[in-house]
């Protein structure tokens, strides 16, 4: 195993660590002298990992260089947007699970936008489903029939189990999660919602209040939601006993509610949260409780839905439960803006209360796409290549684990694996700069990964599920070798 780092690279965290602790730098200056260890040891360049070979080239690009789109965005665009890497990456064009930038030069994408692009990039069924659609008719309404909605509605519901057959489009994960925890006050007539520490579940009103970290919430009103011990095997309190963490539910039921509650929400894995699998028996035991309770349990499968977990298409099936409503986007759509709330009839009807609508859920062009990423999923496998390539890659990473101290766990399923960063395994205090500069030679070799967890230092790779062993392979070399020149 490899233990610690060279002087040269224990001189730049000091220095780094002093900078930011005086702030003597801002800190752009301050990763900069992180990245600065890659300019320290330039030798061995022939052993540099080298991307799989892939049959396409994208047409020159024309349009603005990075330096531009990036002072028209500092100027016209939200100061709350941020950015990966010191020198953000204009992406110009996508193939599958490669992207390419403004100089034509290729990447290995490992975080799909934020595990959105099921299929691949630009797959060609997905596209001619959108293309065909458009010229046909691009926008209609729910008021007016339309075969597009009908079909999505139905071939969606078929992946459902049980009574889970009504379908509400919505634009995001965010309006889904906010339509479910709606209609769960709504059918229970109660209002308390029991979330999970560290949870993610949209940045609007009532899921921000769902929402659980306090990186992503604001000092505004969030009432009605209760926050439960996470059942996070690496850093909870009580390891992997599910059973010992779902005592807290019942708990929060018992002191901190009327003893009935609307429901419970939860992802099966955590994504912004940094890949967190919920401990083995948590979930059944929560189920019980809160169906005693009088709640609606949501199952949130906006990330670890649509195939992506491998052995199952949606992750609430990994833990043996069936939910009252389940929660749905990023991968639904392979990129386009689309996200659905499925439930029960029974359940679906206390929208008919008042008028529910939403101008853009169930667009044809919309729903066009989701069909077709399902057909897609079917037709080539990709649960199946999910399971397969996800158990090679984490394999490796594993191995990878066994290697370097740096990394304190490997978790996940299929194609939705987190590597957590730590500078000590007993204490396991975050690696924050190590991961910051990881992604940077990452980038630099041709591996864009992406970064989540509380502090900021587990690389999130979820990549488009048509990823193969080749690719698998590429990005832990890619890691190896930047790992093992720190």
């Amino acid at each position: 195993m490899v233990h610690g780092f060279n002087s040269s690279w224990r001189r730049v965290l000091l220095e780094t660590k002093y900078s930011l602790q005086r702030g003597q730098f801002g800190r752009r200056r301050c990763f900069s002298l992180v990245a600065h260890k890659a300019e320290l040891d330039k030798n061995n360049v022939d052993s540099v990992p080298k991307l799989p070979p892939f049959d396409y080239s994208p047409p020159p690009y024309t349009g603005h260089s990075a330096v531009d789109i990036l002072s028209k965005r500092k100027e016209y665009l939200s100061p709350s947007m941020f950015y990966f890497y010191q020198k953000p990456l204009n992406v110009v064009d996508g193939r599958m699970q490669y992207l390419f930038d403004e100089n034509g030069r290729r990447y290995l994408d490992a975080f799909e936008g934020i595990a959105a692009v099921s299929c691949g990039h630009c797959h060609p069924d997905v596209v001619d489903a959108i293309v065909s659609q458009t010229k046909r008719l691009q926008h209609s309404t729910i008021l007016y029939l339309n075969n597009a909605i009908a079909d999505f509605a139905e071939a969606l519901a078929n992946k459902l189990p049980g009574n889970l057959k009504v379908v509400f489009f919505t634009n995001s994960g965010t309006e889904a999660n906010e339509l479910a925890m709606m209609i769960a006050r709504l059918y229970t007539g109660c209002h308390d919602i029991i979330s999970l520490r560290n949870a993610y579940h949209g940045n609007a009103a009532g899921t921000m209040g769902a929402t659980a970290q306090s990186n992503w919430k604001f000092n505004v009103i969030q009432s009605g939601v209760h926050h439960a011990i996470n059942p996070d095997p690496y850093r909870g309190v009580f390891g992997s006993e599910g059973e010992k963490y779902a005592k807290d539910v019942q708990d929060l039921i018992q002191f901190g509610t009327s003893g009935n509650i609307a429901g419970f929400i939860s992802e099966a894995i955590q994504g912004v949260g940094g890949i967190i699998e919920l401990a083995p028996g948590y979930m059944p035991a929560v189920y019980s409780t809160i169906k005693k309770a009088g709640g609606l349990c949501i199952a949130d499968e906006v990330q670890a839905g649509f195939a992506r977990t491998g052995s199952h298409f949606w992750g609430f099936e990994n833990h043996g439960v069936v939910p009252d409503i389940v929660t749905m986007a990023k991968g639904i759509g392979n990129g386009i803006p689309l996200g659905a709330v499925v439930t029960t009839p029974g359940i679906a009807e206390v929208l008919t209360r008042r008028s529910y609508f939403n101008t853009f859920g169930g667009n044809p062009v919309c729903t066009a796409a989701g069909l077709a990423v399902l057909k897609v999923i079917e037709k080539e496998k990709l649960q199946e290549n999910a399971h397969v390539v996800g158990s090679h890659l984490k394999e490796r990473l594993t191995a990878l684990k066994d290697k370097y101290d740096l990394i304190g766990d490997v978790r996940g399923r299929g194609l939705m694996l987190g590597v957590e960063l730590v500078t000590d395994h007993k204490l396991k205090t975050p690696a924050k700069l190590e991961t910051l500069h990881i992604m940077e030679q990452l980038k630099e070799i041709g591996v864009l990964v992406g970064k989540g967890g509380f502090y900021g230092n587990v690389f999130r790779m979820t990549p488009p599920l048509c990823f193969t062993k080749e690719d698998a392979d590429f990005l832990v070399d890619a890691m190896d070798y930047t790992m093992g020149k720190m």
